[in-house]
């Protein structure tokens, strides 16, 4: 991936007002061929892996609209147990049922979070006792140690990281009588040496962004804003 140049990012920023001393791209934000971002998902073998399927078209057309990021057009899929991943700036993993890696799975996911990757990881449940919320994290606890995984504080920078939010923007899924009916006003992380490697939501922002992009101009407000903020923290921090 030809990285994300210091001087784009400034202008992008500058498109919304946002100004300060910014980060260096990370050094995974390197070429995918002509683009600067492709929207990777994991496949795991225990769960299901391909919900939300509208889901990245709908974000990769938010990135469009706001900012100068080349977007390839598709989502691409690689096994979590594939080495491909390795070079991905940006994964995604959700699902509503049992998280159980493979021993091939979690080697490679641990030496991609280690190595400065970042997941976004995203319970379809929404709910913090349910299947996929409580196996996933005893995969991240074996890991990465039981208290690997930590409340962000609002002040967190993926929260201004472009667009300004006082913490997580809600969902209409968190309330939908799916779930635990509740409204969680935090999402978690694991950090790797000052950096949020894993960003883990009970939010179901997958369900939330899961409509036909050319819908979004009967929206209020654009409920895909928080994706912007969040691939670029992942190519930037």
């Amino acid at each position: 991936m030809s990285g994300l140049s210091r001087a784009s990012f400034l202008r992008i920023l500058a498109g919304v007002g946002v100004s300060g001393l910014l980060p260096a791209p990370s050094a995974r934000a390197q070429a995918n061929g002509p683009y600067d971002f492709q929207f990777v998902r994991l496949q795991y073998d225990s769960g299901d892996w391909d919900v939300d399927e509208r889901m990245p078209a709908n974000v990769l057309t938010t990135l469009i609209d706001y900012t100068n990021l080349r977007v390839a057009p598709q989502e691409k899929v690689i096994r979590l147990d594939d080495p491909a991943m390795l070079s991905a700036p940006f994964c995604y993993l959700t699902g509503h049922k049992l998280v159980e890696f493979s021993a091939a799975e979690a080697a490679n996911f641990k030496r991609y979070v280690q190595n400065g990757g970042f997941v976004l990881v995203d319970d379809c449940n929404h709910d913090i006792d349910g299947l996929f919320a409580r196996s996933f994290e005893r995969q991240m606890a074996a890991l990465f140690g039981p208290s690997s995984l930590k409340k962000l504080a609002k002040s967190h920078a993926i929260y201004r990281s472009f667009f300004k939010f006082d913490g997580p923007p809600g969902t209409n899924m968190e309330l939908n009588g799916w779930g635990d009916d509740l409204v969680h006003d935090y999402l978690k992380g694991i950090d790797v040496a000052g950096r949020l490697g894993v960003l883990y939501s009970n939010k179901d922002y997958g369900c939330e962004w899961d409509y036909d992009w050319r819908n979004k101009r009967f929206l209020a407000e654009d409920n895909t804003k928080f994706a912007v903020n969040i691939i670029l923290y992942a190519l930037t921090a």
